[in-house]
Parts: structure tokens; C-alpha cells; sequence
């Protein structure tokens, strides 16, 4: 998994983010071990207990799930993972929305930018 962080957000919060992008998108696929907390945070350059803590987090929704002494795996469930992917491009949508009224663009606006590249 390539990382990358920003200033403006905790990185647990990043690491969070970045490892659910990872589960939605299917780059990291249901059922897949992941590696160990320590090589994990080896891997992203963060603190193995902040790598704990963003992936205590992601067990508490589903996402991932222990099994004791094997490790830490995606979960197979692929409605936790369509909803999280659903709620996730809502989240997107909603700060481009955001953004884009921030420079003036209602929505129908939007839609219409939208549609002309749809089209090119």
C-alpha cells in the first residue's frame, strides 16, 4: 500500500482513511490477511501504536476482524463493505459539493459541468 499524509488531519485519522480507500476499492480484498501492526507501521513510517489504533478503529466497523494468533483480516462480509464504500462517495460528494459552492456553483451548475464531461 503506497501512503501518503497530509498536516491538516491526525494521522490515525489518515491511516483510517487510507486503509478503508484500500478495502472499498478492492485493493485490498475480503478475506486478505493483512500484515503485522509493526510492519504495517514500518511500512507507512507511523508509530506502531497509532497503526493500532487506526485499525482497533476499522474492527469497530466491521471492516476488518481478528482471529487470535492468525492475525488481522478484511472482512468477507460484502455488505460492510458496500456500505462503507456507499458512505464513503457520499463523504467525497458532499466536499466537492462543498468546495464547489465555495467558488460560487450551485448545484445544478455542478451538474451541468458534470454532464460536459461526461461528454468530452
Amino acid at each position: 500500500m503506497e501512503w501518503h499524509f497530509r498536516n491538516d488531519q491526525p494521522i490515525y485519522t489518515q491511516l483510517i482513511g487510507q486503509i478503508r480507500a484500500g478495502i472499498v476499492s478492492g485493493a485490498l480484498a475480503p478475506g486478505e490477511r493483512l500484515p503485522s501492526v509493526r510492519d504495517l507501521a514500518m511500512e507507512a513510517g507511523v508509530n506502531p501504536n497509532t497503526m493500532q489504533r487506526a485499525l482497533a478503529e476499522l474492527e469497530g466497523t466491521g471492516l476488518l476482524h481478528t482471529q487470535r494468533t492468525a492475525g488481522r483480516f478484511v472482512t468477507e462480509d460484502t455488505a460492510v463493505i458496500q456500505s462503507a464504500k456507499e458512505e464513503l462517495a457520499r463523504s467525497r460528494t458532499r466536499e466537492y459539493l462543498e468546495s464547489m459552492a465555495q467558488l460560487g456553483y450551485d448545484r445544478q451548475q455542478v451538474k451541468a459541468l458534470l454532464e460536459e464531461w461526461k461528454e468530452e
